[in-house]
């Protein structure tokens, strides 16, 4: 009995959670940063974030969801970085 416990616990920590709030704070990201014209003064950026997103989308239809949730996770640093490139840019006038 108690090994079939201990493989019913095994099974389920295996068993990552889909990473909801990683790919929430990823698009937010995104659409954060094209408000501020990153699709302008950032375009490379917003790219490749949107890019990832899409990795991460394709990762959890596989199930894959320990790497969909470090790519999500990716996917907001880079709308992160197009968001503060684009605030440089509008403070220094361009």
């Amino acid at each position: 009995m108690k090994k079939i416990v201990a493989i019913c616990l095994l099974a389920m920590a295996a068993c990552a959670a889909a990473p909801v709030q990683e790919m929430s704070d990823a698009r937010q990201a995104v659409r954060a940063a094209l408000a501020a014209g990153a699709q302008e003064r950032a375009p490379a950026e917003v790219a490749a974030a949107q890019q990832l997103i899409d990795e991460a989308q394709q990762q959890l239809q596989r199930h894959e969801y320990r790497q969909a949730g470090d790519t999500a996770v990716e996917a907001r640093q880079q709308a992160l970085r197009a968001l503060e490139i684009s605030r440089e840019a509008a403070a220094a006038g361009r």
